[in-house]
């Protein structure tokens, strides 16, 4: 369950084509049979934040879960943080005190599994849902698989060159690219090839996404 629009990724628009995020549009497509009712797919929780997200839910029930502010209410949240594995929104053992999970059985996400993986400074959740039945044992075990893979793919690779961190470090602070070229000693087509180098080892569309992902991997 989400407050997250369809497909987007953090701070940015549809994934693109790069090479990278056609192997995640890949295994987007074998996520996508099980997600009868839809998804939520969150990669890399860091401070709050997600690295990308990925939803496929009805949008009556994102706006009205957005309105409520469950995201701070959720118990599938609440458990994504405190274990990893995969758990049924049906699992009775979940406390669910302000009736989330009955009232997302109403916009027709009556089953559902939810699935975290990785270490809790960098998080992936995942929640799929069915409109008519529980979904199998071996069905979650494969969304575990699934997941995991994504989790894998997208792992920031946070090992960057000092050329990368000063060009991003001097556009963040406000730099036009002309003036922090001249700063650094180099053109400013040399300045350019650094933050798209930049870009592509922290899996960023645009600068500013960068310099945000740099900063919550303490790069910047």
């Amino acid at each position: 369950m989400s407050v997250r629009p369809s497909f987007q990724q953090s701070g940015s628009g549809p994934v693109s084509g790069e090479p990278e995020n056609l192997n995640i549009q890949a295994e987007l497509a074998r996520l996508e049979p099980y997600a009868e009712a839809g998804y939520y797919l969150a990669l890399h929780f860091r401070f709050t934040s997600p690295l990308m997200f990925f939803q496929t839910f009805d949008q009556a029930w994102i706006r009205h879960y957005a309105e409520e502010g469950y995201v701070l209410r959720d118990p599938m949240v609440a458990w994504s943080y405190a274990n990893s594995g995969a758990t049924r929104w049906s699992d009775g053992e979940i406390a669910d005190p302000y009736g989330i999970i009955d009232q997302a059985r109403s916009f027709g996400l009556k089953h559902g599994v939810t699935i975290s993986c990785g270490p809790v400074q960098s998080r992936t959740v995942c929640s799929v849902a069915h409109s008519n039945r529980e979904f199998t044992d071996d069905e979650i075990a494969e969304m575990r698989t699934i997941v995991s893979d994504l989790h894998s793919l997208t792992e920031p690779k946070s090992q960057m060159t000092k050329a990368q961190i000063e060009a991003l470090r001097l556009i963040a602070d406000g730099h036009r690219h002309a003036a922090a070229a001249h700063m650094l000693g180099i053109s400013e087509s040399a300045l350019k090839v650094r933050l798209s180098s930049a870009r592509q080892r922290l899996m960023a569309r645009t600068t500013p996404e960068a310099i945000q992902r740099a900063k919550s991997l303490n790069v910047l």
